[in-house]
């Protein structure tokens, strides 16, 4: 069983690195696949799960909660959904597929499989740029606005995994892989990422 995980910067290309990865590996494809089980299972709506989830709600949460969101002392609506989460992902784990699964800290929930850990980057005016590729019709935000939002988001996704106890979120050393996107062709990028990882697990599993 071979297991990807991508985590990545905002507007870094990493959700179409990982999909298309899994389509040239014939891995299956975990993202919003998670959330959609979490509201589900919860019987909640998956929007308000997903805004729930980017929160940064642990931040007002006693220190002896940290690290141990199994079984929170003082639980939140936050907090009770982090817990599914990290259910699932082991779940689909335990699952035995190969598979990528994209964001949710799933690197750390799955560390015992020894996942093939990729973090994506991407310089901001790269960024930037494919934000506003994939922009909805009729939003229209500055260049000061978008980084703002990027920067946000980021900042949610650094705290919740020092919050679950993965380390220094987008620290190199912390991943198998980091990848930057800028300048590359996420199509072109995928097939070589790919192959990497399909050495690397030839490597790894050998040992």
């Amino acid at each position: 069983m071979n297991v990807i995980t991508i985590s990545r910067e905002f507007g870094s290309g990493g959700r179409e690195l990982g999909k298309r990865m899994a389509d040239i590996l014939g891995y299956a494809y975990y993202d919003r696949e998670i959330i959609s089980r979490i509201a589900d299972e919860q019987g909640l709506d998956i929007a308000f799960v997903d805004k729930m989830l980017q929160q940064s709600v642990w931040r007002s949460m006693p220190i002896t909660v940290q690290r141990s969101i199994s079984t929170p002392m003082y639980p939140t609506i936050g907090t009770s959904l982090l817990v599914k989460e990290k259910q699932i992902i082991e779940r689909i784990g335990k699952a035995g597929e190969n598979c990528i699964l994209v964001g949710r800290n799933a690197d750390v929930y799955l560390h015992n499989l020894h996942p093939f850990s990729v973090f994506v980057c991407a310089e901001t005016s790269a960024k930037l740029a494919r934000c506003r590729e994939r922009a909805a019709e009729g939003e229209n935000l500055t260049d000061r606005e978008l980084e703002k939002n990027m920067k946000r988001i980021d900042k949610g996704r650094a705290s919740i995994r020092e919050f679950v106890g993965g380390g220094e979120w987008g620290k190199p050393v912390n991943y198998s892989l980091t990848v930057n996107t800028t300048g590359w062709e996420i199509k072109r990028l995928a097939q070589m990422v790919a192959q990497y990882a399909v050495e690397w697990f030839e490597q790894n599993n050998a040992d």
